[in-house]
């Protein structure tokens, strides 16, 4: 699980404003043991469900080896 300063960060988190998880904490936070070269679809799984408790969106890009949180907004 993420420590519990990411819940503060992704409640707290402005619109249109990211987050952004290297690879190796999504492993480590969302699916521990799994592997992360490339990163198991469980922890990208895992982290979109985390994401969905604070309102954001989430997302991987592996060329950049990073996921990202953020408030969508609609009336853009």
């Amino acid at each position: 699980m993420p420590p519990e300063e990411m819940d503060v960060v992704l409640a707290k988190l402005p619109l249109r404003i990211g987050a952004y998880v290297p690879s190796d904490l999504l492993e480590e936070w969302f699916a521990p043991g799994t592997g992360m070269n490339p990163v198991s679809g469980k922890a990208i799984e895992a982290a979109k469900v985390y994401g969905r408790r604070f309102e954001c969106e989430f997302e991987y890009y592996p060329d950049r080896m990073e996921g990202v949180f953020w408030k969508w907004v609609p009336a853009i």
